[in-house]
């Protein structure tokens, strides 16, 4: 099964710089989107190439965050949100139950500048999301999440740590607070199959950072231990324009 996450930052915005023809052409069976920043229907005259069936979990403020799952094999059963209505309202996590692991679409919230959404990010969502995930596989079926974290985990995932070291999504907090997911049986698939600096998936929109990779990889797929097995691949593609980010992707048996 081959899987792309994508932050769209703007579903419609995306549209209209070639999301569809990318849809089309990406070959993928699975397509998670985050910051759709859109509900149903503002989107209801597109027509979805390739035959995808299309779940949203938008957010309750229109134009901010959101996600949506497209998919050409059907989901078992489909659930929106963790279950906190504090977090829920958001719109920021979608899962989908497949035969052999849950995959979890999740937007996961910026700390802002200043920090000033800090606390909230590594005090409540954090601990509330790791709690979903324990729930989730409490039966044994493992899970699969993926998205823009925005975290960047360790130094060789951003371009200019020393300088960023106390900016929203590099700070010592979120970090550990990522750190500590891992440690409960997930690995970071991208770093299964790539040990080395300059790959990245987020670019600031000011001063050419994009052309000149100085960049930050905030998303991310990460997967149970027990799905390491049947991990083939795992990517990162920032060729793919129409986003400050750009597509990530896995490819699991």
């Amino acid at each position: 099964m081959k899987i792309i996450s994508w932050n769209v930052n703007g579903v419609r915005a995306a549209i209209r710089k070639g999301l569809l023809g990318y849809l089309e052409s990406c070959g993928a069976d699975v397509v998670c989107l985050q910051e759709v920043k859109a509900h149903p229907g503002d989107v209801q005259h597109v027509s979805w190439p390739g035959g995808f069936e299309v779940h949203w979990h938008p957010a309750e403020k229109k134009g901010y965050s959101g996600t949506a799952v497209l998919t050409r094999v059907k989901a078992a059963s489909v659930r929106r949100g963790i279950g906190v209505a504090a977090h829920d309202k958001e719109g920021r996590v979608l899962a989908l139950e497949f035969p052999d692991f849950w995959l979890v679409n999740v937007y996961q919230p910026n700390s802002q500048r200043g920090l000033t959404r800090l606390d909230y990010r590594v005090g409540k969502w954090d601990p509330a999301f790791r709690a979903y995930l324990k729930r989730l596989q409490a039966k044994g079926k493992p899970a699969v999440f993926c998205g823009d974290l925005n975290v960047a985990h360790t130094e060789i995932d951003l371009a200019n740590p020393k300088s960023n070291r106390r900016n929203a999504g590099f700070t010592d907090e979120e970090r550990k607070s990522f750190g500590r997911l891992l440690d409960r049986g997930f690995v970071d698939t991208f770093r299964e199959f790539e040990k080395g600096p300059g790959h990245y998936s987020w670019w600031s929109q000011m001063g050419d950072c994009r052309a000149r990779n100085i960049g930050w990889r905030v998303d991310y797929f990460v997967a149970s231990h027990k799905l390491r097995p049947a991990l083939r691949a795992a990517w990162i593609s920032p060729e793919v324009m129409g986003s400050d980010h750009c597509p990530v992707g896995i490819e699991i048996d």
